[in-house]
């Protein structure tokens, strides 16, 4: 409402023309394949985000460049390399995470959150899921510990970090496989805990559905799950979590 407010009195006071004022009250930019919604962070606190698989690279800069005029931040999810050089040859200060598959923009001073997530990967084969939380939780504004391959088949691994992990204000658990860890780390830890499970693993995995099914049916208190492979939405919620914490302080 404040919003509004602004632009009715500057329409008023004729420093804003009828036309642009509706422009701005739309809240999105229709570029014909897509409508851009230019109010997210006023809604969510975080601009619209990109998912970029199964979209042309023309779409994702047409997009990207759209997100960059009106906003200081702008992140895009499963980029290929072919389409990030796409978006490159037009914002060269973009970010690309080949492993996280993300490409991010900012003009903002970095600023971050007190303390930290832990980010914990179960093997090396699951730290591109990982590191799309990573690359998602500091476009948040949040400090990230990595903390990879410590998963169940060597748990001495992961004792040697427990004190790390246990002193986070959210812990994701990242695995495939049969997806254990998350169960673990729930026993040991009383901090939010968002289990990402990936479509790592042998036939009988069904492409991550077995650890989904196991993170679903953990017996730990405390545990939420994100969809397979998911490190977006888990960086996001996590994300979330630590914004309210510090900022209703």
């Amino acid at each position: 409402m404040k919003n509004i407010e602004e632009i009715l009195g500057l329409v008023k006071d004729g420093k804003m023309s009828i036309e642009k004022a509706m422009e701005n009250l739309k809240g999105y930019e229709d570029l014909g394949f897509a409508k851009v919604d230019h109010h997210r962070s006023k809604r969510k606190g975080f601009p619209e985000v990109i998912y970029a698989e199964g979209k042309t690279a023309q779409q994702v800069h047409d997009i990207f460049l759209s997100l960059r005029e009106k906003g200081g931040r702008v992140l895009a999810t499963r980029v290929q390399a072919e389409v990030a050089k796409k978006v490159e040859e037009s914002v060269p200060d973009v970010i690309y995470n080949e492993r996280a598959r993300t490409l991010y923009w900012t003009n903002e001073p970095e600023t971050y959150y007190p303390g930290y997530v832990a980010v914990v990967c179960a093997g090396t084969s699951d730290m591109p899921v990982g590191e799309e939380a990573v690359v998602t939780l500091e476009a948040l504004g949040c400090r990230v510990e990595r903390i990879y391959d410590v998963g169940v088949a060597g748990i001495h691994r992961l004792f040697d970090r427990l004190d790390q992990i246990q002193q986070a204000d959210v812990v994701v658990v990242v695995a495939g496989m049969e997806g254990a860890l998350a169960s673990v780390v729930g026993g040991l830890v009383s901090k939010p805990i968002i289990a990402v499970p990936t479509s790592v693993g042998y036939g009988a995995n069904f492409g991550g559905l077995s650890a989904l099914l196991t993170m679903l049916n953990s017996c730990a208190t405390g545990v939420s799950v994100v969809n397979i492979d998911n490190g977006f939405g888990a960086g996001y919620s996590a994300g979330v979590i630590v914004k309210n914490k510090y900022e209703r302080k």
